[in-house]
């Protein structure tokens, strides 16, 4: 691991993720930029102490020197935005896969040069937008892709939250003074943090690309010096229009990301915060509410279902089923297998290109005085 020491909530969260299915531990890592951070993080977590290294490029040197066996296998790297790029490209370079958080990179350009070093050291990459690995999102897709709805003409998605809705960052709350410094999280405030999940999900469930967008950005906190507000209107291939909102400042809400969309036969509608029910609309005929592993739902959305219908499965292990499809590729590519096109369902560099060019458009968009924009490099 590369980030995620003493204090990071993602950290944790990647930690824990990692290890709900048995696949993954932790050998390893260069938790700060901060050497001695790093080592009592290191110690923390009960790894030896020659294994907490002192900086990534140390980490990354030194494993490389270790013996198939028992060097690290792949990297997670759970840093801030800014700090991305340079150790994915070091660890590619030199042998290691990796998992990044997302957005990819701090900027576009760094994400397009990212797919060509991908490209060229034939390394294994994921990137955790973990909000598409939900069974109901699945569902959601599967019924889409079979026609369920008929062609697409409305898709509606939020993502709001009511964490930043004061200067939190004055406080020396370390989560929301990064989020917010344009030097260590990017061009994007609450439309790179969020935002992205937003755009990312609408695109994942319906299938379809924006094609265009128009878009209001706004900072309320007053000496902030990003976004904390967007609202757009969207084009999707295929004519179909949409509505994507996303806030930090929405006093109250806890992360309230839903979605809705609607072809012409039926729709769909799903809620991070109920994450096991998928209502479906139709036409002609009472709606019906999906359920987690409940009778009747599709076998892609029963891949990624752990446990019996009742028990709730949420955002942990959503964001696990990344790191357990990531632990089944390598497993197979060591065998001496392919893995399937159902083991590669898991986000990766060209959904992190797809971000990064999305929080360019809306900015550019929102500059321009909330005119339409093409969503193309």
């Amino acid at each position: 691991m590369i980030g995620g020491g003493t204090g990071s909530f993602i950290g944790n969260v990647h930690r824990m993720v990692a290890a709900i299915d048995g696949q993954i531990e932790l050998v390893c890592g260069a938790f700060s930029s901060n050497p001695s951070t790093s080592k009592s993080s290191g110690k923390a977590l009960l790894l030896p102490e020659d294994r907490a290294y002192g900086s990534f490029e140390e980490m990354i040197l030194k494993e490389k020197e270790l013996d198939a066996k028992t060097r690290m296998d792949f990297v997670a790297v759970v840093t801030p935005n800014f700090m991305h790029f340079a150790p994915v490209k070091m660890a590619l370079e030199n042998g290691f896969h990796v998992v990044c958080d997302k957005p990819v990179s701090f900027n576009l350009e760094e994400a397009i040069e990212l797919k060509k070093i991908i490209e060229k050291s034939g390394m294994e990459f994921a990137l955790t937008h973990n909000y598409t690995e939900y069974p109901m999102v699945k569902q959601a897709k599967k019924l889409i892709e079979d026609g369920a709805l008929g062609n697409l003409r409305k898709i509606i998605v939020e993502y709001s939250q009511g964490w930043l809705a004061t200067k939190l960052e004055d406080s020396g709350q370390k989560q929301a003074a990064w989020r917010v410094d344009p030097k260590r999280s990017g061009a994007g405030g609450a439309i790179g943090d969020i935002g992205t999940h937003a755009e990312n999900l609408a695109e994942y469930i319906s299938g379809l690309k924006i094609t265009e967008l128009c878009a209001d950005l706004t900072t309320f906190v007053e000496g902030r010096l990003l976004d904390d507000d967007a609202n757009i209107l969207l084009h999707f291939e295929g004519g179909a229009k949409g509505i994507l909102h996303t806030s930090q400042i929405c006093v109250g809400e806890e992360n309230n990301l839903n979605i809705r969309i609607y072809g012409e036969k039926a729709g769909i509608e799903w809620h991070q915060q109920e994450p096991n029910s998928l209502r479906v609309t139709y036409l002609d005929k009472p709606y019906e509410v999906h359920r987690t592993g409940s009778a009747g739902i599709s076998d892609y959305s029963n891949g990624v279902t752990r446990i019996p219908a009742g028990h709730p499965e949420g955002y942990l292990e959503a964001f696990g089923t990344i790191y357990k499809k990531f632990a089944t590729v390598l497993q197979k590519l060591e065998a001496g297998e392919t893995p399937t096109t159902e083991d590669y369902d898991y986000p990766g560099i060209e959904e992190g290109i797809r971000g990064m060019l999305f929080i360019d458009k809306v900015i550019e968009s929102s500059n321009a005085g909330q005119q339409w924009v093409k969503m193309e490099l």
